[in-house]
C-alpha cells in the first residue's frame, strides 16, 4: 500500500491548506492526477501541495475551488498561507495592509512591495539571500491581492525620483517596473507621486514609513530597519508622521506630472534596453 503522508492541519496554514485540499479531493472521489487534469496542473503538483511541500497559488486555488465546489475555501486560505511565508516580524504588517482602508507609503530608495513587479521583487529579495527565492517572491506578490478586493484600500505612494534611477535587476526589469507604475496613472484607488531631486531638504529624510488608516480603529504608523519592523499606534507618532506625509505630498509632483516624469525616464534611460529575442513591452 502506498504510504500517505498524514498532515497535522494545526501545524501551519500551509498544512491546513493541504489537509483541506486532500479532504475535498477525496470526497469528490478523484485521484491527484484526475484533479490535476481537470484544473490543468500535474498530479505531482497536486500531491506536493497536499503534503505541504509546495506553495499553492491564487490561480491554482480558484481552479480547484471551482472543480471541487468548495465555495471559495481554498481561495480564502491561500492568503493566510502566503502571509505565513513572510518573515515573522513582517506578518503583522501584511495583516495591517489587508485590513486598512487607506494606506500612505513613502519610499526614498525602492518601489514599495505593494507596487513591485515579480522580477523587481525577486531582484530585491536576492540582494543578500537567494535561498527559497521563488517562495519568498510569491509571498511578497501575494500581498498585492489587497488591491484586487471588491473594496480595496485607497493607496497613496510618494517615491523619490532616485527610485526611478536605482537600477534594480537591470534595464529590462526596471523598464517593466516603471511601466507598472505608469499603469496606475488613472487608477481610481492607487495614486503614485514622485518627489523630484530638486526638492532638496524634505520631510522624509529620516527614511521610509507607512501609515495605515482603519474604519473605527486607531491609525498605525510603521517603519523598519534591516532586521525588524516598528509598528505603533501611539497618537503622537501618528500625528507627527501624518504631518510629515502631508508635507511630502505637497512637495511631490502631481499624479499627472509624476507619470510624465516616469514616462520620460522610461524612454530616455530604459526604452531601448531590451534583450534581442523580446519585443518591447510598450
Amino acid at each position: 500500500m502506498t504510504h500517505i503522508n498524514v498532515l497535522d492541519p494545526g501545524a501551519s496554514p500551509l498544512d491546513y491548506y493541504g489537509f483541506e485540499l486532500r479532504r475535498h479531493r477525496e470526497a469528490a472521489e478523484l485521484t491527484q492526477k484526475q484533479l490535476g487534469d481537470i484544473v490543468n496542473y500535474t498530479g505531482s503538483l497536486v500531491g506536493q501541495i497536499e503534503t505541504a511541500r509546495k506553495l499553492p497559488t491564487q490561480k491554482f486555488s480558484e481552479r480547484v475551488d471551482a472543480a471541487l465546489g468548495t465555495g471559495g475555501l481554498l481561495s480564502r486560505l491561500v492568503a493566510l498561507v502566503m502571509r505565513s511565508q513572510l518573515p515573522a516580524w513582517f506578518q503583522q504588517v501584511a495583516e495591517l495592509e489587508a485590513r486598512a482602508t487607506v494606506i500612505h507609503i513613502f519610499q526614498p530608495q525602492l518601489v514599495h512591495g505593494l507596487l513591485q513587479t515579480e522580477m523587481y521583487a525577486q531582484a530585491v529579495l536576492s540582494a543578500v539571500n537567494d535561498n527559497d527565492l521563488d517562495s519568498r517572491t510569491a509571498a511578497r506578490m501575494a500581498r498585492q491581492h489587497i488591491l484586487e478586493k471588491e473594496k480595496p484600500p485607497a493607496l497613496w505612494a510618494v517615491l523619490t525620483e532616485a527610485v526611478l534611477y536605482q537600477k534594480i535587476g537591470g534595464e529590462e526589469v526596471m523598464r517593466e517596473q516603471l511601466l507598472k507604475l505608469l499603469s496606475y496613472e488613472r487608477h481610481p484607488r492607487v495614486s503614485v507621486q514622485i518627489l523630484p531631486y530638486d526638492t532638496g531638504v524634505h520631510a522624509g529624510l529620516m527614511g521610509s514609513f507607512d501609515i495605515f488608516h482603519f474604519a473605527g480603529d486607531p491609525t498605525i504608523v510603521y517603519s523598519e530597519d534591516y532586521d525588524t519592523g516598528h509598528p505603533t499606534a501611539n497618537p503622537d507618532a501618528a500625528e507627527s508622521r501624518s504631518l510629515r506625509y502631508d508635507h511630502l505630498q505637497a512637495a511631490a509632483l502631481s499624479v499627472k506630472d509624476s507619470a510624465a516624469l516616469i514616462r520620460r525616464v522610461v524612454e530616455e534611460r530604459y526604452g531601448k534596453q531590451l534583450t534581442s529575442n523580446r519585443r518591447p513591452v510598450a
